[in-house]
């Protein structure tokens, strides 16, 4: 893995971006608009994938980061099941959920890849190749 100086070259952090805008996306419409604890609930979880992210990276040590990187791929798993209320209560389509799903799932993905790799440098001595 090559050297990474910021989170914002971490594919998992990026990804987590596009997929915040597609959520704000779907909250401006109108068919979110009377549901406010819902759209809460869906904006604190997806913020929450990049922004442990982040903050895990800024700390500095492995240990810390892949603390950090669970939290974030709980966020997923709690974003997923969010989209299935949304999904349930007519607030989405299907085509709008399968593509904020298969973000969830193709985020939470990279992110264990993250994490493995993680643990396995760890085991070897080594830290996380950063500047």
């Amino acid at each position: 893995m090559s050297t990474i100086k910021r989170f914002e070259e971490i594919i998992s952090w990026k990804e987590s971006r596009v997929l915040n805008r597609i959520i704000r996306e779907l909250i401006r419409g109108k068919r979110f608009q009377r549901n406010f604890s819902l759209i809460s609930q869906i904006e604190r979880s997806a913020g929450s994938i990049m922004d442990n992210i982040a903050e895990g990276f800024e700390r500095g040590g492995n240990r810390e980061f892949i603390q950090f990187l669970y939290i974030s791929k709980g966020s997923c798993g709690e974003l997923r099941s969010q989209i299935y209320r949304a999904l349930d209560e007519g607030y989405i389509n299907s085509e709008e959920f399968n593509l904020i799903t298969s973000y969830c799932i193709k985020i939470s993905n990279l992110i264990f890849k993250l994490i493995e790799y993680l643990k396995n440098s760890e085991l070897k001595g080594q830290k996380f190749n950063k500047v």
